[in-house]
C-alpha cells in the first residue's frame, strides 16, 4: 500500500511539474525584440543627435518622434509578417485537406510510413495510422504536425503579435527620453536609464530561455552601449563636419 501511494505520488508530481511554457503563441518574439529595438535603436538615434551639438529640445523631439515611428513600424510589420505567414500555414493545410479527401489510402500509407521510419512495428503502424485516419479533422492535425511541423490549433496571432511589438517597442524607446521629460538636461541620465534597462530586459528574457541571468543582461548591455557609442561618434563626426 506504501509503494502504491508512493508512486501515486510521484505521477502526481510529475503531472504537475511537467508542464512546458507557449513556445509559439506568437507574442514572446515581438515582445522581446520589440522592447530589444526600442531600447537600442531610440538610444543609439538620440545619442546621435546629442553628438552633433544640438539643443535639449531637438534631443527630446527626436526621442518621440523615434518612440512613435518605430512602435508603429515594428507594429504594422510584425502584423503582415505574422499574418503573411499564417495564410501560407493555411494554404499548405488546405492542401493537405484536399489531399486527405480525395487520396485518403494514399494519406494513411504515408502516415503508417512515418511510423515506420521512426521505429513502430509495421502492422502496428498501419494499425494507428487507420486509427487516426477515421477522423478528418485528427488526421489533417496529424499530417501537420509530421508533414510540417506545425499545429493547426496553435498558429500565432498576427494581432497579439502586433500589440506585443507595438507596447514592448513604445515602452523601450521611452526610457531614453523619460530623464529629459522629467527635468534632466544632460545626455547621461537617459544613457545610463537606457543601459539598466538594456540590462533588465535580457535578465528577464533569460527567465524564459536556458541563458543565465547575467549573461543575458550583459550580452544585450554590450550590444546595446556599442550602439549607442557608435552613433555618438558618427554623430560627432557629422555634425563637426557640417558645422
Amino acid at each position: 500500500m506504501a509503494i502504491i501511494e508512493t508512486e501515486a505520488a510521484l505521477h502526481e508530481a510529475h503531472r504537475d511539474n511537467h508542464t512546458h511554457r507557449d513556445v509559439n503563441g506568437g507574442w514572446l518574439r515581438p515582445a522581446v525584440f520589440g522592447a530589444m529595438d526600442g531600447l537600442v535603436s531610440n538610444l543609439a538615434l538620440m545619442t546621435g543627435v546629442a553628438g552633433g551639438s544640438v539643443g535639449q529640445q531637438t534631443i527630446v523631439l527626436t526621442g518621440l518622434a523615434g518612440l512613435a515611428a518605430g512602435a508603429f513600424s515594428m507594429a504594422a510589420g510584425e502584423y503582415t509578417s505574422v499574418a503573411s505567414q499564417r495564410e501560407l500555414v493555411e494554404a499548405e493545410l488546405d492542401v493537405e485537406r484536399r489531399e486527405l479527401r480525395r487520396h485518403p489510402q494514399d494519406e494513411e500509407d504515408e502516415l503508417a510510413a512515418l511510423y515506420v521510419a521512426r521505429g513502430v512495428e509495421p502492422e502496428l503502424a498501419r494499425q494507428v495510422a487507420r486509427q487516426l485516419s477515421k477522423d478528418p479533422e485528427q488526421a489533417l492535425e496529424i499530417h501537420a504536425r509530421e508533414e510540417l511541423g506545425i499545429d493547426p490549433g496553435d498558429l500565432p496571432s498576427p494581432l497579439v503579435a502586433a500589440v506585443s511589438s507595438f507596447g514592448a517597442f513604445a515602452l523601450g524607446a521611452l526610457l531614453p527620453v523619460l530623464p529629459y521629460l522629467l527635468g534632466a538636461s544632460a545626455l547621461w541620465p537617459a544613457v545610463l536609464l537606457a543601459l539598466v534597462g538594456l540590462f533588465a530586459c535580457g535578465a528577464v528574457v533569460a527567465k524564459v530561455t536556458a541563458r543565465t541571468w547575467w549573461f543575458s543582461g550583459l550580452r544585450q548591455l554590450a550590444l546595446g552601449g556599442a550602439a549607442a557609442g557608435v552613433t555618438y561618434a558618427l554623430g560627432t563626426l557629422f555634425g563637426t563636419a557640417v558645422g
